[in-house]
């Protein structure tokens, strides 16, 4: 597959034309450059996400010493396990986030949000601007998550660098100064969820952390490993997903006046933000590339032909460039805030479908429209710096009037 370098600062700045480009050529192919099968149609991603032949195998990380809680973290997490211990920790973790968590959320989220845009109001009138990713997007997910696993208040701002040093490693370009903050991170993550654990043993309350403690399936329940890796897994995906997905909307819906304009008149219909939502999270994903890895010899169909791969080998589905796949999407390139259908990949597909999807989108859902109904005149006040990162797509600012 040539002429698709996911390391050009152009590439990664916009990759949609070059995603088209190279699906033409070729839908499912070899990449040199990452040594890989990559698959840019929705059919050929979507056919790597469903394979159970296609597996999520972590490689532990050498030398072990330097890298043993950042090998745990991964190895005991859902993200990184396949059947029988994926089904097992899915089915333990899912008792836990199911018991009327997340919707219970919903008032609490809405207050929360209610919050930062009083203070956004506040710089508003006071600088003429604000940036809604540092001042709303990125605190907002962080304080949900927070309350969700009744994290300490007095402790909550350690959660968003712990999780960015850490998900830094998941990019095509990691340095050594990256590696030893990630390995920092996550030591220091462990070893405060194991005391959080500890203490919810002693004196449970009515949050996630105190019901991941307790869960059973019989005889079964999570080690200490587990119970840890799950928490920091929620942390990590749950908040980088919403972040990044408001974010990346936002700036498409901004930039189609049409489209805001019908989503500002109609903030209070439920069904329009949560199309408007699923159409965020396609139009501009904010997780790029997933890889998975053959557990055999396999041949996997896709609309292009057949793919063989060899035991150990690694295909990456670009979800970005399924998302705008136009044999599955009209009009792909343009922001269409009623979309319907949208079977978009954004949260995956198959048995690693995103478990923080819900949370995800009831984020969204209601930090929307609260911020189009406070700012009805909310306009970008200068270009958005995007993150330099391709894997976990983002903005780095996002400066805004209203």
């Amino acid at each position: 597959m040539t002429g698709l370098d996911l390391t050009d600062p152009a590439v990664v700045a916009d990759p949609y034309p070059a995603f088209a480009a190279a699906r033409e050529r070729t839908p499912v192919g070899w990449h040199e450059g990452l040594g890989l099968v990559v698959a840019l149609s929705h059919q050929g991603c979507d056919a790597v996400l469903r394979d159970r032949r296609l597996g999520r195998v972590f490689t532990l990380r050498e030398p072990r010493a330097d890298w043993d809680t950042f090998n745990w973290l991964h190895a005991d997490s859902i993200l990184d396990s396949e059947p029988p211990k994926h089904t097992r920790l899915r089915r333990l973790v899912a008792q836990a986030f199911g018991r009327g968590h997340v919707e219970r959320l919903r008032p609490r989220v809405t207050e929360l949000a209610g919050a930062l845009l009083d203070e956004c109001a506040d710089t508003l009138a006071a600088t003429g601007g604000f940036d809604v990713l540092a001042d709303y997007a990125e605190p907002l997910p962080v304080l949900v998550i927070a309350e969700l696993l009744g994290w300490p208040e007095a402790d909550r701002h350690l959660l968003r660098p712990w999780s960015q040093a850490i998900v830094k490693m998941y990019e095509l370009d990691r340095t050594p100064a990256a590696e030893a903050a990630a390995q920092r991170a996550g030591a220091e993550f462990a070893a405060y969820v194991v005391e959080l654990a500890a203490a919810r043993r002693a004196d449970p309350r009515d949050d996630l952390v105190s019901h991941l403690v307790q869960v059973r399936d019989g005889s079964d329940r999570l080690d200490e490993h587990e119970l840890v890796a799950t928490v920091v897994l929620l942390l990590n995906a749950g908040h980088e997903a919403s972040v990044n997905g408001f974010g990346n909307g936002l700036v498409s819906l901004l930039d189609a006046p049409d489209q805001l304009d019908l989503v500002r008149r109609n903030a209070s219909d439920d069904e329009l933000i949560a199309l408007t939502v699923e159409e965020m999270l396609r139009h501009d994903s904010p997780l790029q590339l997933f890889e998975r890895t053959a557990t055999s010899d396999v041949e996997v169909a896709t609309s292009s032909g057949v793919v063989r791969l060899s035991a150990g080998q690694k295909v990456a589905a670009l979800l970005g460039a399924a998302n705008r796949d136009p044999a599955v999407f009209a009009d792909p390139d343009r922001f269409v805030a009623d979309r319907s259908p949208n079977p978009h990949l954004a949260f995956g597909s198959g048995i690693h479908f995103c478990l923080g999807a819900p949370l995800a989108r009831l984020e969204l859902q209601a930090s929307l429209p609260l911020l189009l109904q406070r700012f009805p005149h909310l306009a970008l006040a200068g270009p958005p710096v995007r993150r330099p990162t391709f894997v976990l797509r983002g903005y780095q600012t996002l400066p805004v009037t209203a």
